[in-house]
């Protein structure tokens, strides 16, 4: 059967709406108090956040604002659901966890009132999400969760048994879940260009197709922060290249790690079964360790299917057979449906699975979304920028001394297609034997 639509194309489906455009050519300034590296999400809201108190910031890419992840994602906003895995393991406890998840719940907050105070119009809805249990042990151990994720991160979360999972989902697919109220979401492209538009109202100078080569520090403690297109000298420095994150920072590399994820759209569903998919318009995962993660457009027309269709990076067109098979195990109701669209982004994780900001050898950095990108880089692009201004009124629970690496691990993801191979033999015996 050929899946795809005649006007099938290999872009995000997003950039129907805005497609990310190269700035007019700037001419780099000698020296600038504050350069961030990377335009996306996170490099955007410290730049945003200098800008409005008065700092100048320069603001460097190797491609067009927003190119990246931030307008290529799923467009799904949570409270500290994937923070990180950890809190949810014996690894950390509860007393431990809380920091983290009560920042993460303001990260979601931080997102929330942006687009509400500066009227950003991206698609936004409070809908919550179902979070589906792969198996049943899955299910057993979400019991925790909900009460942590209730305790400290405010996210209105509870259970749902797998005979009351069709009011949630239009599918029989999982062994019930867990609804989390507090989370949303929106049209990730239209998003970032309300916080591009707000940056440049606010006099941020962005560089853009000007690519990072080497960053060194002068005697006086100020950078020499040298790219494509010349050179410049600043005093502090902002690395918020996420997945994108390149040679001219080997600290930073060796300790991310960058994932492909898959994404397709389909064709324009009939009304009724469009609503019928996501009965109260909710996003959706799911507990495996093959991740798939998928919504309503935001005019509630189309599916938005992502996953983990490969571990490593190859043509989205090669994946999207398989996010299809995936999107039809979870709903055969869509059998036949066309695709319109397919695209990738990376997605960066840190070793231990957590976001991180703070300072590596006189960098600061906000980096390691984990899959969480939309809230968490937007709020600590914005808290790192509140740390340079002297303007924190506690100290993130983000900002940490630990961003863990590992001496075998150098940036090269040669494991990755091996480390996939893993996740899918776990999921397969989890969904068997749970």
């Amino acid at each position: 059967m050929d899946i795809f639509h005649k006007d099938f194309k290999l872009k995000p489906f997003w950039w129907e709406d805005y497609t990310p455009q190269p700035m007019p050519e700037l001419a780099l300034p000698r020296d600038v108090p504050v350069a961030v590296v990377g335009a996306g999400y996170a490099g955007l809201s410290a730049a945003l956040e200098l800008a409005r108190a008065g700092t100048e910031v320069l603001v460097l890419d190797a491609a067009e604002p927003g190119f990246g992840a931030s307008t290529r994602s799923g467009g799904m906003v949570s409270g500290g659901v994937n923070v990180g895995k950890r809190y949810f393991t014996r690894a950390m406890s509860d007393a431990e966890a809380a920091p983290f998840l009560n920042d993460a719940a303001d990260a979601f907050g931080h997102v929330e009132s942006l687009i509400a105070r500066e009227k950003i119009d991206c698609g936004w809805h409070k809908k919550g999400y179902f979070l589906g249990a792969w198996s049943k042990s899955h299910y057993d151990a979400m019991a925790k969760k909900v009460a942590l994720l209730n305790d400290q991160a405010q996210s209105g979360s509870y259970l749902v048994p797998q005979a009351a999972q069709r009011a949630e989902i239009g599918s029989d697919y999982y062994r019930g879940g867990m609804v989390v109220e507090r989370a949303a979401h929106l049209q990730p492209a239209l998003y970032f260009k309300g916080l591009l538009d707000l940056a440049l109202k606010a006099g941020v100078k962005i560089a853009s197709k000007t690519e990072l080569t080497s960053l060194s520090q002068n005697a006086d403690q100020s950078w020499a922060v040298k790219t494509s297109r010349g050179e410049l000298r600043t005093r502090d420095v902002i690395i918020a290249t996420n997945g994108y994150t390149g040679n001219a920072t080997p600290g930073f590399k060796r300790r991310l790690v960058p994932i492909g994820s898959y994404i397709i759209a389909t064709e324009e569903l009939p009304p009724d079964l469009a609503a019928s998919l996501s009965p109260k318009n909710r996003s959706f995962a799911d507990t495996r360790r093959v991740l798939t993660y998928y919504r309503l457009s935001p005019d509630g027309r189309r599916m938005i299917f992502g996953g983990r269709a490969k571990f490593g990076f190859t043509d989205p067109k090669e994946t999207a057979p398989l996010l299809y098979q995936f999107m039809l195990d979870r709903y055969p109701q869509l059998k036949g449906v066309k695709i319109t669209h397919s695209w990738t982004g990376n997605v960066a994780f840190a070793l231990d699975e957590m976001p991180h900001m703070g300072k590596l050898d006189g960098l600061h950095y906000a980096l390691a979304c984990n899959g969480s990108g939309v809230a968490m880089m937007s709020y600590l692009g914005h808290q790192t920028a509140r740390k340079i201004l002297g303007r924190s009124n506690s100290i993130c629970a983000f900002d940490r001394p630990e961003f863990p690496t590992n001496p075998l691990y150098s940036g090269s993801t040669w494991f990755l297609p091996l480390l996939g191979a893993y996740f899918r033999s776990r999921d397969w015996l989890d969904r068997r034997l749970g």
